[in-house]
């Protein structure tokens, strides 16, 4: 995710604060700096063996995988083909990345489900950590010229690959990104131990860094620091300390999610980061009922499509959708499963975009 940086971002917040919230602190504290701590706390209190498995129970799928995952990959359309005003306004580039994304789905599919589900995998992880220096950029956008911003942006880098690192220089872990095998892995401990090594330097650089600017200006930047140590815990613990698929998938899916979902609701509200037009549909009395209604819908609607076409691996939560065709012949596959995945390759490349400063 680029930097919100418009002049307009900043009536979010309360100019008389020291702090650069993005909307208020209660706000930013709940949706977009907490969840990494709550689903830390979430996780440790859970019973041992889903800590360490491939276990998920379905509920806790269901909740984590549609209700945010999918969900939250839906709300891009609040910022892109929802809003008339950003649709006019960039309509070639909201027809050509669906378009060359699903051209490019299919070519990598007919080469080999591994390599569709590989790139995939890699242009998601990318996704994730850029919304991390996104949300850097805003927390930063008070501090626009001090010397160190180098290695705020090596931190937060870091904090996100070194897990990555770890992962990849393991044996196989309890949980995959996507399916078995996206991950290209390699059982190499050197590589852990320098990796590790950085993360720990990095660290200490940032901590003297903070601890020098207290000293010196009596500033603290907290909702930057939050948002680092989050980045940090999040990554860490649900890649590095633990090895289980649902520690993995709640610590990845609600620090992710729910801070994008609450960034696209807030800049879509009147007097946000929009410009002059019809007031959005969804921004009424009950405007939060609809957009979180019709992102359960469509999530639901696309799981069950997957279910019922393509895994069969969840009947008793998309029942109806039992009742398609499984799709196996790689031709067919090859025009389905990239059709399938399109909102997400599409959300993942529009991301890059839509949060730009001239945007």
């Amino acid at each position: 995710m680029k930097a919100l940086l418009t002049p307009t971002t900043a009536r979010l917040q309360n100019h008389t604060s020291a702090q650069p919230w993005i909307r208020s602190a209660w706000f930013d504290g709940w949706f977009v700096l907490g969840p990494p701590f709550l689903s830390l706390l979430v996780v440790m209190l859970l019973p041992a063996q889903f800590r360490a498995t491939t276990q998920m129970p379905l509920l806790a799928w269901f909740g984590l995988v549609v209700l945010i995952d999918v969900a939250h990959v839906y709300s891009t359309l609040f910022r892109t083909y929802f809003d008339p005003v950003r649709r006019q306004r960039q309509r070639v580039l909201f027809w050509a990345v669906p378009l060359g994304c699903y051209l490019a789905g299919v070519a990598l599919h007919y080469a080999g489900g591994w390599l569709f589900w590989r790139v995939l995998a890699y242009l998601a992880v990318f996704h994730f950590i850029r919304q991390q220096y996104g949300f850097l950029r805003l927390y930063s956008r008070h501090e626009p010229s001090y010397r160190q911003r180098w290695l705020d942006t090596a931190i937060i880098y870091y904090a996100t690959i070194y897990p990555l690192l770890y992962w990849h220089f393991s044996p196989p872990r309890n949980f995959n990104w996507f399916v078995e095998g996206d991950f290209v892995q390699h059982n190499w401990p050197l590589g852990r131990h320098l990796a590790t090594l950085l993360y720990v330097l990095l660290l200490l650089l940032y901590l003297g860094k903070e601890a020098q600017t207290w000293q010196r200006q009596r500033t603290f930047n907290a909702p930057r620091n939050l948002l680092v140590v989050g980045t940090l815990v999040s990554w860490y613990f649900g890649i590095v300390y633990y090895n289980g698929d649902l520690a993995f998938t709640l610590l990845n899916v609600v620090s992710h999610g729910i801070p994008y979902l609450a960034l696209i609701w807030t800049t879509s509200q009147p007097g946000a980061d929009r410009k002059a037009g019809p007031r959005p549909w969804w921004t009424g009395r009950y405007g939060i009922i609809l957009f979180v209604g019709l992102l359960g819908l469509l999530a639901y609607a696309e799981e069950g499509l997957w279910d019922g076409l393509v895994w069969r691996e969840h009947a008793s939560v998309f029942g109806w959708f039992q009742q398609l065709p499984a799709v196996k012949n790689h031709l067919w596959l090859s025009l389905l499963v990239p059709l399938l995945a399109l909102p997400q390759a599409a959300h993942y490349v529009l991301d890059g975009f839509i949060w730009r400063r001239n945007s």
